[in-house]
């Protein structure tokens, strides 16, 4: 008895150890578990930087071009370097409130909203999680307009060539918006967030394919014009009105900050960096790392874009090549596009999927229809657990996402709306917030008014991008028919 109590005290302290990452044993289980109790990380600069990279890297470069021609040689490259400081300044802001406490043994926050719940707590933490599902909402409404524009642009692309270019092929939007809502029906029933990581890796392969045939196709574009298309203050006054390009300045804005979001991410990166050194640290590098690199790229894609096609720079970059050869070159970067997006709809929806079942679950604790699972043999394969409520709720989710895309299937304008409400609370305040509660910041004192100004300067950005963007889908709207119109 006295060595059976001997022996299940022994397992308990193990265990207790493990949960600390301390071990009598020459100090194995420590190298094998962190200060959680999970499993060592192993992440570091280079690995951080990557996730970032794939992350941000996205449909968002696709619209830069335009938005340069709104801004023009001066205001465009000021603009996007403004947003890239902003971003990486935030952004170290956010590095800093992984540990809640002391720096190097303070809880861990695995996520943004633990992180907010921790620093900020009571009503910000619901502010955060609305805007952040309000958001994720909007990701897949712009992602299937995107793809939608991409599927009709490979067959615009095919009808011009083979009428050499004698059909002006006006082709519907709304089949394409369909059958991209069908894919993701399909691939919404994919039950967990962690199962989809194979899509993620094909998703980031694709965004790279597709953003660096862009590139190469403006920079041939510019090589035989022979002359630079843009000027120093964007689309000329005539070429649209004062108003059209007031609010088109203003919806630009919106659309550069879509391309730098991903502060939502951030926590759950830094969670893989292994320490010592201080994940914070490490964060910091890989963060400055990665937004020059992308910075770097987006100057490329939106300068390169705006001097190929000047006034006439298009919302998306590549539907601006109609009569481009090889045309097939074109139609595998928009393949590619519509590829990345199928992935990146699942990455962003995926997280609201999880939030509505869990709560469903958590209400109605008893009810079949959302707990119960049928399992679905499949031969050569683990059975599939379907879930009569996921099967609804993800329907449901997708359909209205697509009927709502084809009522506003403007890119542009769903992109600069998107960047502007999520740039100022996600990217600025929040983490801007949590910093001074992290770090106890005397109010009025020089550091908290300087704090507070960039806030408040990023907030009126946010509120006249957005006013941009609305604006623009009024405009739209006076030309456009739901269902019918052909573009």
């Amino acid at each position: 008895m006295g060595v059976e109590s001997g022996e299940g005290a022994a397992a308990v302290k193990e265990k207790y150890q493990q949960s600390l990452g301390i071990s009598s044993d020459a100090g194995n289980t420590s190298k094998r578990f962190d200060d959680d109790g999970r499993s060592k990380r192993t992440g570091g600069v280079w690995t951080s930087s990557a996730h970032i990279i794939t992350a941000v890297i996205g449909s968002g470069v696709l619209s830069l071009p335009w938005a340069i021609a709104q801004l023009g040689w001066i205001a465009g490259p000021t603009v996007m370097l403004l947003f890239s400081f902003v971003t990486f300044y935030t952004a170290a802001l956010l590095a800093d409130c992984y540990r809640s406490g002391d720096p190097v043994t303070g809880k861990r926050n695995y996520t943004y909203m633990e992180a907010v719940e921790s620093n900020l707590g009571g009503l910000k933490v619901k502010m955060c999680g609305l805007i952040q599902y309000l958001n994720l909402f909007g990701t897949a409404i712009g992602y299937t307009i995107a793809a939608s524009i991409s599927m009709m642009a490979i067959k615009r692309s095919n009808c011009f060539h083979e009428s050499g270019g004698k059909n002006p092929c006006h082709i519907s939007s709304n089949p394409y918006i369909i059958l991209f809502g069908i894919i993701e029906i399909i691939f919404s029933q994919i039950p967990n967030f962690d199962q989809i990581w194979w899509l993620s890796i094909i998703a980031a392969v694709m965004s790279f394919t597709y953003s660096s045939i862009g590139l190469g196709l403006v920079i041939a574009k510019v090589v035989a014009n022979g002359t630079n298309s843009g000027n120093l203050t964007g689309v000329r006054i005539g070429t649209v009105t004062q108003a059209q390009k007031v609010w088109g300045s203003f919806q630009a804005l919106g659309d550069i900050a879509f391309a730098y979001t991903y502060s939502m991410i951030l926590i759950e990166i830094q969670d893989t960096i292994k320490s010592p050194p201080l994940e914070a640290k490490t964060m910091k590098k890989a963060t400055l790392l990665s937004v020059g690199v992308t910075t770097a790229f987006y100057m490329l894609c939106g300068c390169m874009g705006y001097a190929a096609f000047g006034d006439q720079s298009p919302g998306n970059l590549l539907t601006g090549f109609g009569d481009f050869n090889p045309f097939w070159l074109l139609d595998i970067a928009n393949a590619a596009i519509v590829i990345h997006l199928v992935g990146a709809y699942q990455v962003y929806s995926q997280p609201l999927f999880a939030f509505v079942e869990k709560w469903a679950a958590e209400k109605w604790p008893g009810n079949e229809f959302i707990i119960k699972e049928i399992k679905i043999p499949i031969p050569g394969f683990r059975p599939y657990n379907l879930s009569l409520f996921r099967l609804v709720w993800r329907t449901v989710f997708v359909i209205v996402s697509t009927v709502i895309s084809m009522l506003l299937p403007f890119f542009n304008d769903v992109v600069g709306f998107l960047g502007a409400i999520g740039f100022w609370p996600i990217t600025v305040y929040i983490p801007v917030e949590m910093y001074i509660a992290q770090k106890k910041i005397a109010r009025w004192s020089s550091r908290w008014i300087c704090l507070q100004l960039l806030s408040i300067v990023c907030l009126i950005i946010s509120i006249a991008a957005a006013a941009g963007s609305i604006a623009g889908v009024v405009l739209d709207l006076k030309t456009y028919k739901p269902f019918q119109t052909s573009f």
